[in-house]
């Protein structure tokens, strides 16, 4: 009696069954659960020590000309240094000496008086009024230096982290499936590009699913502690994060699948994942120490591997015009494209060469 050989998945049937299986392992993992919950809280306590700070922050040195003395709704919290003309105001201000200066304007309905400020008004003076007053600026454009490097660091090591965190895992399944020969079994039952996609869409999913959490843990936290200007600068370039970061995973998640294909040893994936990695680290340590530099960060937004962390960043401070995210991410996007057919075929040729490392030029070989 004859059996029939059960059909085999389609291909798209096949990649999810390949990413549910990548996906359950992870939340499986007690390693993974309790580092996505430090990183978790790790943010959520991030954004309450912040609002705690600003909260508890001394008193705000400001002048105040003499005729808008008796304008005031009130001083409290404020380190008031009273001067005789707008002149002697703008002074203390340009010299460093208080943060604002308030100075009579009786053009300045309803209130009186003007705020004038070197680059920007304190926003400790800003929430003491219900309404907005006229606010000069004397040096305007550029971004609280404070703000800038916590964004810097925030964009930066968020995408470092998950991508360091789900590349390697990507890499260290891939040889852990050579070494226990399990990858043979399933090669026999899908392609091995059938294989690759389901890892990547597995991974893509939950690190996606992450930065999710920690933008939806940034907006409520922001919105709590009242920080409510800052969310509305930071809107439009976490979301372009979120996509420059979908496209940016996917392309590092194939070179590290296809990097762990070339081994046999966990303790050779390094030897192969490194360049990875640097790339990885890259635009984390440039986003540190050239946050304002403009030159710095457009090459940055332009670069695939870059172009996560330096867009969002050129977005928040306004130094990008509309059709530069739309550039930097058909770049990106083809980038990605041309990974994954690289990393496909390194895949492939290595997958089943046991023993000693394959070289490169023999995995694109054949």
């Amino acid at each position: 009696m004859s059996t029939v050989r059960p059909a085999a998945p389609r291909e798209a049937a096949a990649v999810w069954l390949v990413a549910e299986r990548e996906i359950g392992s992870k939340l499986r993992s007690k390693a993974f659960v309790i580092s996505t919950v430090i990183l978790f809280l790790g943010a959520l306590a991030g954004l309450v020590i912040g609002g705690l700070a600003a909260q508890n922050q001394s008193d705000t040195p400001i002048a105040v000309t003499a005729d808008a003395v008796p304008l005031l709704p009130t001083t409290d919290g404020l380190k008031v240094t009273e001067v005789p003309d707008r002149a002697a105001a703008e002074k203390l201000v340009s010299d460093g000496e208080v943060d604002a200066a308030i100075v009579g304007d009786p053009a300045a309905d309803p209130f009186g008086f003007t705020i004038v400020a070197e680059s920007s008004a304190p926003t400790s003076l800003m929430l003491r009024f219900a309404e907005v007053p006229q606010v000069e600026i004397l040096e305007p454009a550029q971004t609280d230096e404070a703000v800038r490097y916590f964004v810097a660091i925030g964009f930066g090591i968020v995408f470092l982290l998950a991508a360091s965190l789900f590349g390697s895992t990507i890499a260290s399944s891939v040889v852990e499936e050579k070494q226990t020969r399990v990858v043979e079994i399933l090669i026999s039952a899908i392609r091995a590009r059938t294989l690759l996609a389901g890892k990547v869409l597995g991974n893509t999913v939950l690190a996606v699913a992450q930065i999710l959490v920690l933008a939806a843990i940034a907006i409520v936290g922001l919105t709590v502690i009242g920080q409510t200007q800052l969310l509305g600068l930071l809107g439009a370039p976490i979301l372009w994060f979120a996509v420059f970061f979908l496209f940016g995973f996917v392309l590092l998640a194939a070179l590290f699948a296809a990097a762990g294909a070339m081994v046999s040893r966990q303790e050779d994936i390094g030897s192969t994942t490194f360049p990875i990695t640097i790339l990885v680290m890259a635009p984390y340590f440039l986003v540190i120490f050239f946050n304002d530099n403009p030159v710095v960060l457009t090459i940055m937004s332009y670069v695939p591997f870059s172009a996560p962390v330096g867009m969002p960043m050129r977005l928040f401070l306004g130094e990008a015009q509309w059709w530069e995210p739309l550039i930097s991410l058909a770049i990106l996007i083809a980038t990605c494209v041309a990974a994954i057919l690289v990393g496909a075929t390194i895949y492939r040729n290595s997958l089943l060469r046991m023993g000693a490392r394959v070289k490169l030029s023999e995995a694109l070989r054949g």
